[in-house]
């Protein structure tokens, strides 16, 4: 069976990543951070999702000589300048601290009206390959920040994130629905066609 290491310790971005993959290939086994418990952390230097995703992905190639796939992706929100962007997973200081990141926006835009709580959801999806080989796909989904979380589905930000188009947050999409529009299916549908051939071809 081919492998390929997701740079991730998220069982939840595995899961979602695992379920996009099957739609091109059945064969491929997605490994995680978890199974290389000596690896490192990778500093996320860089200053945009691209930058970050890369970082990742080349480290974590070279590591294991696998081929890697890293993912940065973050909630961009209009009335905020278009933060916590690159700092979603650590905005309320705590790296992974969900509820407390939900909690510091919402707090932020308390006295902003609906109509002004635009916002998207943007993903960077890199593969980087032992050979040095480098593929780098974006994803975007636009809506709006609800005054209230909504949903027990997903993770992250999912709960106050109403995607345009919608009556439902994400986190009261199924994991199928979410795949479908998600700004990290968006990336990774469009780097998983290339990614099978050259795992495939070895070109």
């Amino acid at each position: 069976m081919r492998q390929i290491v997701l740079a991730t310790r998220n069982h939840g971005k595995i899961a979602e990543f695992e379920r996009l993959l099957a739609e091109y290939a059945s064969d491929i086994q997605v490994l995680g951070l978890s199974d290389f418990p000596d690896l490192p952390d990778v500093d996320e230097i860089g200053s945009t999702f691209a930058e970050n995703a890369l970082l990742k992905a080349r480290e974590v190639s070279a590591y294991t000589n696998l081929a890697a796939i890293a993912d940065d992706s973050g909630l961009c929100i209009d009335f905020l300048g278009g933060d916590p962007g690159i700092f979603s997973a650590r905005w309320s200081g705590t790296h992974g601290d969900d509820a407390a990141n939900i909690s510091k926006v919402l707090a932020q835009l308390i006295q902003v009206p609906e109509s002004e709580r635009t916002a998207s959801f943007k993903c960077a999806v890199a593969l980087h390959l032992p050979d040095g080989r480098e593929l780098v796909q974006m994803g975007h989904l636009p809506g709006h920040i609800t005054l209230q979380p909504r949903g027990s589905a997903g993770f992250g930000y999912d709960p106050i994130f109403q995607p345009d188009g919608s009556d439902l947050t994400l986190g009261e999409f199924g994991p199928g629905e979410k795949d479908k529009i998600s700004h990290r299916g968006q990336a990774l549908r469009s780097i998983a066609p290339q990614l099978n051939e050259i795992l495939v071809t070895g070109r």
